[in-house]
C-alpha cells in the first residue's frame, strides 16, 4: 500500500528543502526499494504487460553487485506490435475531447507525486544521482505534465476562430496530432525525459511508443505503471525496453509519424542522416545536454540558447504554432 506522506517540493531550481521529513522519507524509501531489487519487469504494449524473447539485467552504478532488475530485450517484432497498437488507438484518442485527455494525464501527474520518494530512491540507485537530484528528476516529470495541462487549459485546446475575409467566411485554427509518436529517452534523466515528451504528445492527441535507455529502464517502467493505473485506453501509451535494436526499429518504422530523441550527438546525427525515412523530418532532437527546457519552445526559439537546434522542417509537438 502506498504510504501517505507530506508533499515536499524539490526542483532543479532549488535542489534543497528545509523540511527534515525529506531525509526521513527518502531513507525509508531507499530501504524499501533495496529489498525489492532484482525483480523481473515487462514491456507495456496495448494495455498489457508483455514479455520479450530475451531479457537483460541492469546493475546499480553505486555498487555493481546490486542487480536493479531483469528487463525485456525488445526486438523489431515487439516494436511492430507496439506501433500497431498505437496506430489502432490513434483515431479514438485523437477524437477524445482535450478535456478528457487532460483529466487522464492529471491522474498520471498525481500518481507520480504520490510515489515521489519511492521513484526517487530507484532513480538514485539506477542512475547514481544524489537524493535531491533524484527527487528533482521525479518532481520534474510531474511538473512537465502539469505545465502542458496548464497550457492546454489556458488556450482552450488551441482551437480558436481567426480573422475572416467577410461575413460569408469562417476560419478557425485547430491543433491536429501527427499520429504515432516515438520517444527515445536518455540515461541521465530517465524519469523526466521519458515523461515530458510522452505527456506533450499524448495531450495533443498523439499516441506514443516509448523506448527508454538500455542502462536505465527501471524509472521509465515505474512511469509506465502510472500511465497504466491512470486508465489510459489500451494502445495510447506503449513502452518497449532494450538496446539499439528497438531504437533503430522505432526510428525506421513507416507508421511512426515523428520522434523525440534526447541523447548523444553521434546517435542524434545518425538519426538525422536517414532522409529516406518517411518520418525523418518530424522530430525533436536534443544532444549532449542534461537539463530540459523549462518553457514552451516556439519556431526557431529555445529556452536554452544554442543547445536545442531546429533543423529544416523540424516541428515542436506541443506548441500551438505546430501541426501536432
Amino acid at each position: 500500500m502506498q504510504k501517505q506522506r507530506e508533499h515536499i517540493k524539490v526542483t532543479y531550481a532549488t535542489l534543497a528543502s528545509p523540511n527534515p521529513l525529506l531525509h526521513e522519507y527518502y531513507e525509508e524509501a531507499v530501504a524499501e526499494t533495496r529489498a525489492q531489487l532484482g525483480q523481473t519487469h515487462q514491456m507495456y504494449i496495448n494495455g498489457r504487460w508483455e514479455p520479450a524473447a530475451q531479457t537483460f539485467t541492469t546493475h546499480s552504478p553505486i555498487n555493481t553487485n546490486w542487480a536493479m532488475g531483469t528487463f525485456q530485450e525488445g526486438d523489431s517484432a515487439d516494436v511492430d506490435r507496439a506501433v500497431a497498437a498505437a496506430k489502432a488507438a490513434f483515431p479514438a484518442w485523437r477524437a477524445t475531447p482535450w478535456q478528457e485527455r487532460v483529466a487522464l494525464l492529471r491522474k498520471v501527474a498525481d500518481l507520480i507525486s504520490e510515489r515521489l520518494f519511492e521513484m526517487a530512491a530507484i532513480n538514485s540507485l539506477e542512475v547514481g544521482k544524489n537524493r535531491l537530484e533524484a527527487i528533482g528528476d521525479v518532481e520534474e516529470a510531474a511538473d512537465f505534465i502539469r505545465f502542458y495541462i496548464q497550457s492546454m487549459e489556458e488556450n482552450e485546446g488551441f482551437a480558436r476562430p481567426t480573422l475572416r475575409e467577410s461575413d460569408k467566411h469562417s476560419n478557425r485554427s485547430v491543433l491536429k496530432p501527427y499520429g504515432v509518436w516515438g520517444v527515445i529517452a536518455p540515461f541521465n534523466f530517465p524519469v523526466a525525459l521519458s515523461t515530458g515528451p510522452t505527456a506533450a504528445a499524448l495531450l495533443t492527441g498523439n499516441t506514443v511508443v516509448l523506448k527508454p535507455a538500455e542502462d536505465t529502464p527501471f524509472g521509465p517502467t515505474l512511469i509506465a505503471q502510472c500511465f497504466h493505473e491512470a486508465g489510459l485506453p489500451p494502445g495510447v501509451f506503449n513502452m518497449v525496453t532494450g538496446g539499439e535494436v528497438p531504437g533503430k526499429a522505432l526510428v525506421a518504422h513507416p507508421d511512426v509519424a515523428g520522434i523525440t530523441f534526447t541523447g548523444s550527438y553521434a546517435v542524434g546525427m545518425a538519426i538525422s542522416a536517414q532522409p529516406s525515412q518517411p518520418n525523418c523530418w518530424n522530430w525533436w532532437r536534443a544532444f549532449g545536454w542534461a537539463t530540459p527546457p523549462k518553457k514552451k519552445i516556439g519556431w526557431g526559439q529555445s529556452s536554452i540558447s544554442g543547445r536545442l537546434r531546429r533543423t529544416k522542417n523540424m516541428r515542436p509537438i506541443y506548441t500551438p504554432t505546430a501541426r501536432c
